[in-house]
């Protein structure tokens, strides 16, 4: 190709300038200001269910408050999704905390409900306590199972954390994912649905606990004339000139969504001939996947190659596809973590590719992308 196609590139909607330009002119380029109320108010009105946002720096940031929110500290230990990016679980070592390993179901590819709630009678009766939290992520933008993940943790009074960063217009039996459990977390880094650049955000039950996340987002400053510090603060809010970028994005993202949507179904009609190569797609009704990253699983006994062999066939044609995660259980810095495992994360690892789904992703290139794996296959 005379191009190069990437995964997924930040895209603007060319309203980005003018939010950007105002901060400039009335001197709003701190971590506060009209862009940030702006866009969190944005997000709010995006994601509905009587949430509250706080715009942060990073996902991860919003993770990490999260914990802090719900007392997650040293001694504790958190349920976490294996089969995830590895800032869904370093925050919990942030804490002090350990990290407990779950293995997903083959439909959705996330946390295993079963495997979950065996997790928590197992730990139980290794610790005596139940784990503090439980993290949850939606896989590519593929919801999890939450009503089964949230009867369950209901059942136990522990809270849920939803990592919704790759899922930004993805939702579950009609709600928006982000909005099921305690606290929900959206990722705004350059190549998700919608970008600031760099920054995320933290979806909030209340009013109270959203000014309680920026209080923690603005190093825990305490309200006096002077520097007052009776708790460990972070410095984790957004800028306003990023949040104008945010604000500028939020013009778009329902087209963003949208045309993965499309390249979605695009990639599994001309896939559907296709022996030994399925496209990770809504399991049932249920399901609204954004499909921020459209990934498809090969099997090589059937397909005659592997992922990786189409990987490479791919990059020298100019075209990038990256390995699905490598699960955190198989991660060598949480080796001595707890893990419950049933062989699904593991065995996605070893047949999983992630193809080209964002904007700048044209039909033809999707044509293309698609008679370039045939051919890979029948050498």
């Amino acid at each position: 190709m005379d191009k190069r196609v990437y995964l997924c590139l930040a895209h603007m909607s060319g309203q980005e300038q003018k939010y950007i330009k105002e901060a400039f002119d009335t001197n709003w380029v701190a971590p506060l200001g009209p862009n940030v109320a702006g866009f969190e108010q944005d997000l709010e009105q995006f994601i509905g269910n009587g949430k509250y946002v706080s715009a942060l720096s990073s996902g991860t940031a919003a993770i990490h408050l999260a914990l802090v929110l719900l007392g997650v500290g040293k001694g504790d230990e958190v349920i976490c999704q294996s089969f995830t990016f590895a800032a869904s679980a370093n925050p919990i070592v942030y804490q002090g905390a350990t990290p407990v390993f779950v293995d997903s179901e083959p439909e959705s590819w996330n946390i295993s409900p079963e495997l979950l709630e065996e997790a928590i009678q197992d730990r139980m009766r290794v610790t005596g306590k139940l784990p503090k939290a439980i993290v949850v992520a939606h896989l590519y933008g593929m919801p999890a199972r939450m009503d089964a993940v949230m009867e369950i943790a209901g059942r136990y009074d522990i809270p849920v954390v939803e990592d919704a960063a790759e899922a930004m217009g993805s939702s579950f039996a009609g709600k928006s994912c982000g909005t099921f459990g305690t606290y929900g977390v959206l990722s705004f880094n350059g190549n998700k649905m919608i970008t600031t650049s760099g920054g995320g955000a933290l979806i909030c039950p209340s009013e109270e606990k959203k000014k309680r996340a920026v209080f923690y987002a603005t190093q825990a400053r305490e309200p006096f004339p002077y520097y007052q510090h009776e708790h460990i603060g972070y410095n984790y809010r957004m800028s306003n000139i990023c949040a104008g970028i945010g604000r500028g994005q939020m013009t778009v993202v329902g087209s963003h969504v949208a045309h993965h949507r499309h390249t979605a179904h695009l990639y599994s009609e001309l896939l559907a001939d296709v022996e030994g190569i399925s496209l990770h797609m809504n399991p049932t009704d249920k399901y609204d996947s954004n499909y921020w990253l459209n990934a498809i699983l090969v099997n090589p006994e059937k397909a005659g190659t592997d992922y990786d062999a189409i990987r490479l066939h791919l990059d020298e044609k100019g075209v990038e596809s990256r390995p699905l995660w490598k699960p955190l259980h198989l991660q060598p810095v949480f080796s001595d973590a707890p893990k419950y495992l049933n062989g699904v994360s593991e065995k996605f690892f070893e047949q999983g590719l992630c193809l080209p789904s964002g904007p700048y992703v044209k039909d033809e290139d999707i044509h293309f992308i698609i008679n370039e794996i045939k051919t890979c296959m029948k050498k």
